[in-house]
């Protein structure tokens, strides 16, 4: 419970003895100043927690390096329009600005706790017209008191300070400033799931075209077939059976085209919210990949992890709830504030400045919790279990970014195996559709033959560029798990 603020409501009749005030201002500073010195922050001081990691990454201490560059990750890719799309959606992306606002009131509230380290001052200038009652209790009998009429102005300058003798203030400073930092580095999250996401979209958005001009290719073949096919049964050298189940090859590929279509539109619209634009005004201009992929760096350090801004966000709002319990342990002590005040006051507005006129006060004030009804108990508790949950929070934080880039490697490491298979498969299937049409039109095998090493056919074609395109999207995944590209000093 706070102390109320001593504020003269009356003048000083008497002038006091200067050199006595001084000393008392003197020895009331000086006390203050040595409690300000033998005072001390309660709560735990903050450790980084130990994590387990693999044996096979070469581990350190962790210390979060969110904040160094991690550069155009993405011109790993060689993509030009990628590197435009990227600075669009970094200048227009909603969900980045609202990051960065987030961003911008933790640091606010950092700067609102650390002003309780100040003093505050505050200046009140008041005036008062007011009648005293001819008719109120008199102490005195004898002698009678006439009600009053007159002026009452007043100009006062009050200061208040804590004197932080148990930390509470610096322990919520430190909370405020940790919190600021996590946000920091949930922006930094935010940006390079951003990029992260632009990138994959633009990836999959070129093996969609592939996948279409692959689809187009075909209903070509096929509608060259399928007037073949009819011709030879107008002249009477094939059947109806032949003609129907050629329309159906054709037929089946231009839906699987409206489909590809339909799954493109979808990701250029979702390329369009990622860049902030209308999905209606978005230039969907994507060329074809032509850069090979990278090399993937062995034995990646674990410090590459220390980049990731998730974790270091867990890291620093752990530092925070640990703040916070020296907060709370603070709450069981006496607060002892410092409050003084000076200014004029007068029943004349031409008198008011006046030295006569001068009033001022000073003392310090404590406050002393006596009983709460188990309040600050509660509350210590629940800083303390909300600093366990932190603990466990950015102990699955690590976990989650070693998991992150194990699936990522994994995915690489078979998907070179499995695209270079499905590649083969392609060749082969293109090769045996052309053996079987030769054959059929030589009168060797029936047409289901050929309908079935044509299907064959376009359906590996279709899965090497889908193993492709699944591989420079493993590359994507890998880059954000370690919170950006890397070189060999890295």
């Amino acid at each position: 419970m706070k102390s109320q603020e001593p504020r003269p409501v009356v003048a000083i009749s008497r002038r006091p003895r200067r050199g006595n005030s001084r000393n008392g201002i003197i020895r009331l500073a000086g006390l203050a100043c040595v409690w300000m010195l033998a005072g001390c922050a309660v709560g735990p001081d903050y450790q980084r927690p130990s994590v387990e990691v693999p044996a096979d990454w070469r581990w350190k201490a962790a210390e979060p390096r969110d904040h160094v560059p991690r550069g155009e990750w993405w011109a790993v890719f060689a993509e030009p329009r990628l590197d435009e799309l990227q600075q669009i959606a970094r200048t227009n992306n909603y969900d980045l600005k609202a990051a960065f606002y987030r961003f911008e009131q933790a640091r606010a509230n950092a700067r609102i706790s650390r002003s309780e380290l100040f003093p505050t001052l505050d200046g009140n200038a008041d005036w008062v017209r007011y009648r005293t009652s001819g008719n109120a209790p008199n102490p005195f009998p004898a002698f009678d008191i006439p009600s009053i009429t007159q002026d009452q102005w007043t100009t006062v300058l009050d200061l208040s300070y804590e004197i932080d003798l148990w930390g509470r203030v610096r322990r919520s400073f430190e909370s405020a400033r940790m919190e600021a930092l996590s946000a920091e580095a949930a922006y930094q999250a935010v940006l390079l799931a951003l990029q992260s996401d632009v990138a994959a979209t633009y990836v999959a958005i070129q093996g969609a075209d592939r996948e279409l001009a692959i689809l187009r290719q075909t209903i070509g073949v096929r509608r060259e077939a399928l007037e073949a096919i009819e011709l030879r049964f107008k002249a009477g050298f094939g059947t109806e059976f032949e003609v129907e189940r050629t329309r159906v090859e054709v037929a089946s590929a231009e839906a699987g085209l409206q489909r590809v279509l339909r799954r493109r539109a979808e990701l250029v619209n979702t390329l369009a919210v990622l860049c902030g634009l209308p999905p209606e005004t978005f230039e969907e201009r994507i060329p074809e990949a032509t850069a090979p992929l990278p090399a993937i760096a062995p034995n990646l350090p674990s410090n590459l992890l220390e980049r990731r801004p998730d974790v270091a966000a867990a890291e620093r709002a752990l530092a925070a709830r640990n703040a916070s319990i020296g907060v709370a342990q603070a709450a069981f002590f006496p607060v002892v504030r410092l409050t003084a005040a000076g200014g004029y006051l007068s029943g004349d507005v031409d008198d008011l400045f006046l030295w006569d006129s001068r009033t001022w006060s000073i003392g310090p004030s404590v406050s002393l919790p006596l009983f709460a009804g188990g309040r600050n108990r509660a509350n210590l508790e629940r800083a303390r279990m909300a600093y366990e949950e932190g603990v466990a929070i950015y102990r699955q934080q690590i976990l989650q970014a070693f998991r992150d880039v194990e699936d990522s490697l994994a995915a690489i490491r078979f998907l070179d195996d499995q695209v270079a298979a499905l590649q083969e498969a392609a060749r082969a299937g293109r090769r045996s559709a052309q053996i079987s049409y030769a054959r059929y039109t030589a009168g060797a095998i029936n047409f289901i033959e050929v309908v079935d090493s044509e299907t064959v056919r376009l359906q590996a074609e279709l899965a090497a560029i889908q193993g492709a395109t699944e591989q420079r999207l493993a590359l994507v995944r890998l880059i954000k798990a370690v919170g950006g590209g890397w070189d060999e000093q890295s």
